[in-house]
């Protein structure tokens, strides 16, 4: 097949034109904005990864399959008449341009902090109708992900604690109410603290600059790790990890824990 295109960007909007099409792939042809969201959620966490893997050649693979989606959508809009892909770019750059006055325009921002200032002023001088500043914070952002969010979101309004010893007195008495909870067998009650414990605890780390949706990554990535030292561990002795007391378990566990020292 010859493409009119050669021009990267341009080709790939070919590419989803021609996918598109009578002649193209019943596949592609048979999605929708609807149908491919789980798509897009998966591309981004795989740009993630290769993030994580400091791999330049994934990074840029990921990349171009995360670019593709956007690509996609403007396709499916484009033959519904509503926008296409140089809209979108419009757009983007214009939105970027108008919220950094600091560099195409005369404001003065020195540090990330004032940058951040601006940002939420200009946003919601951009979005009059919005009645809230939380407004603008996605609905299906994972929980840990949104409670930080929030939390980033208020405390540029100036709803913050002042020390951090506050809010770990907080995380104090949530725990303390869950320990309640439990003694009293309340399940809704349990229910309750632990989003208020995780909550705490979202915004302690977002109070020290960590953001716990990595933090809880790491921690969950570590976990598996070791055990997956205990089951090798267990393998080696010829038994099914079902079978191997608890103090056995255990101890595997400490040498794996020893073992990244």
């Amino acid at each position: 097949m010859t493409f009119k295109e050669t021009r990267p960007l341009y080709l790939l909007q070919e590419v989803a034109r021609i996918l598109r099409a009578e002649n193209g792939c019943p596949w592609d042809r048979e999605q929708t904005h609807a149908s491919l969201k789980p798509y897009l959620i998966e591309e981004a966490y795989e740009v993630y990864d290769a993030i994580e893997s400091e791999d330049p050649e994934h990074l840029r693979e990921e990349l171009g399959d995360l670019m593709y989606q956007v690509y996609a959508h403007a396709q499916i809009a484009s033959e519904a008449g509503r926008f296409d892909i140089d809209d979108v770019a419009r757009l983007a750059a214009d939105k970027l341009i108008g919220r950094h006055p600091h560099v195409f325009g005369d404001a003065t921002a020195d540090t990330s902090d004032a940058v951040i200032r601006n940002w939420e002023l200009i946003k919601k001088a951009e979005k009059p109708h919005r009645e809230s500043i939380l407004d603008g914070v996605p609905r299906h952002l994972p929980a840990l992900l949104k409670a930080y969010r929030v939390q980033q979101k208020v405390s540029r309004v100036g709803f913050d604690w002042e020390r951090i010893e506050g809010i770990v007195e907080k995380l104090d008495e949530e725990l303390a109410e869950f320990k309640e909870a439990v003694a009293l067998g309340a399940q809704e009650k349990m229910l309750e603290e632990i989003g208020d414990i995780l909550f705490t605890i979202a915004n302690i780390a977002r109070f020290i600059k960590i953001n716990p949706e990595e933090a809880l990554a790491k921690t969950v990535d570590k976990f598996i790790t070791r055990f997956r030292f205990v089951e090798a561990d267990v393998a080696r002795s010829g038994r099914a990890l079902e079978n191997v007391p608890l103090a056995e378990l255990d101890a595997a566990w400490e040498r794996a824990k020893a073992s990244e020292r």
